[in-house]
């Protein structure tokens, strides 16, 4: 895996707060684990693309304590058992390294991960331009420290962009925690294990368009109006910072030649 370089910067991705004059007040004796990073403040984010050689695109996503190396391979011929389509396929596989969490000898394929990883996807790839073959999407989380999946999917849609793969735009994910009347944007491991409910939205924030939506726990109306809108603020965001990792591995490809 290619190390950082000195001039990388991990850059911050927080939604744009909107105050309402009837919101409760946060409680101000509570700081998150992680740094007391505000409620609504992301953790940096950091991306490098080309970090496995051997593939065809790849990317390395560090948010926090998450780490995520994703690799991808194709477009390579469908197996003939496969019944023929005039579009390509996606193979999706998102698996954890034993050491990736705090109790060692877990690490094992995440089958929930790769279906909703494989719809996130699914709906930015342009697959009529690969028809008859298929491209896999390999995703490893080398250390889980929270909101594992948002970064599996947006570093994976950075890798399918490396590898040169047609999508309609690049897909960013972020997701939010509800803890009794508060919300708590990008959470880590410790948050998510006492929260209420939690909320993921996967988008391609220049055609306002919803890859996957995912909700779980209890929420009211209003509170998932307001998480949906912190999310796709902070999507909007990250996507620019996506943007720009990819530029400057275009600018930096010619002199490594």
């Amino acid at each position: 895996m290619a190390s950082k370089s000195s001039s990388a910067v991990a850059s911050s991705y927080s939604p744009a707060v909107r105050r309402r004059s009837h919101q409760k007040q946060i409680d101000t004796d509570w700081t998150r684990p992680d740094s007391g990073r505000g409620f609504t403040q992301c953790r940096p984010a950091f991306f490098r693309t080309g970090a496995v050689n051997c593939a065809s695109g790849s990317a390395y996503a560090e948010f926090g304590n998450t780490k995520v190396i994703v690799s991808v391979f194709g477009p390579r011929e469908s197996k003939k058992a496969m019944m023929f389509t005039d579009t390509g396929r996606l193979n999706c596989n998102v698996t954890y390294t034993t050491f990736a969490t705090p109790v060692r000898g877990q690490g094992s394929d995440h089958k929930e991960y790769t279906s909703m990883l494989h719809k996130a996807l699914e709906g930015a790839i342009m697959l009529e331009t690969f028809p008859k073959t298929t491209v896999d999407v390999f995703a490893l989380v080398l250390e889980s420290g929270g909101s594992d999946l948002p970064v599996v999917i947006s570093c994976a849609s950075l890798a399918l962009a490396d590898a040169g793969i047609m999508m309609y735009d690049l897909v960013a994910s972020v997701s939010v925690s509800c803890l009794g009347t508060n919300l708590l944007i990008d959470p880590v491991s410790e948050e998510e294990s006492y929260q209420d409910g939690g909320l993921m939205i996967a988008c391609m924030p220049s055609r306002y368009e919803v890859t996957q939506l995912s909700l779980t726990g209890d929420w009211s109306t209003p509170k998932v109006n307001e998480a949906m809108q912190l999310c796709l603020d902070a999507c909007s965001k990250l996507q620019t910072i996506m943007r720009t990792c990819l530029k400057e591995a275009a600018a930096a490809s010619p002199l490594e030649k």
